[in-house]
């Protein structure tokens, strides 16, 4: 049975005529077109589908869409405002901190997450906020790295 969903995405009040058990990621790509939150394993191991409900990173594969009633909901596409690339965006590409791509999104999400709680974590706490977020292509030191960067960056440092 669908019902009016009313929720706010990426900075903008949103309503969407669904049904409430319908998967969010499938609702985010399909009904909004944001596509860039990510299918990996379907099963919220992997992190590819991560965004942010009330700032906390939440796995959309797994969450039913009516359970994003009344909150904030940011993909990887509303990070960007007004055509300037967030922090972690920007620093992921000057330190090349991806290849394929495919797991980019869900790693910035996270990324922000974990900077939003804690603007000035140790590498270590990098390491832990991001250890069950997946990349295949190997570029663990280079997200990192990034990481390291944009914290600097939203704090005013360079």
């Amino acid at each position: 049975m669908e019902e009016t969903l009313r929720f706010t995405l990426n900075g903008k009040k949103t309503e969407v005529m669904i049904d409430p058990t319908q998967n969010l990621l499938w609702v985010l790509r399909n009904h909004f077109g944001l596509t860039g939150t990510k299918f990996g394993c379907g099963m919220g191991f992997c992190g590819a589908c991560t965004i942010l409900i009330d700032d906390e990173p939440v796995r959309s594969c797994m969450l039913p869409a009516g359970d994003i009633a009344g909150k904030k909901v940011v993909t990887i596409e509303g990070l960007e405002k007004n055509g300037k690339l967030h922090p972690l965006q920007k620093a992921f590409i000057d330190h090349d901190a991806l290849q394929c791509g495919f797991c980019t999104p869900g790693m910035i999400m996270t990324a922000t997450g974990l900077l939003l709680k804690n603007p000035s974590p140790t590498r270590q706490e990098i390491i832990d906020g991001l250890e069950d977020n997946l990349c295949r292509c190997g570029a663990h030191v280079r997200i990192l790295d990034a990481v390291e960067t944009a914290a600097k960056t939203m704090k005013g440092g360079k």
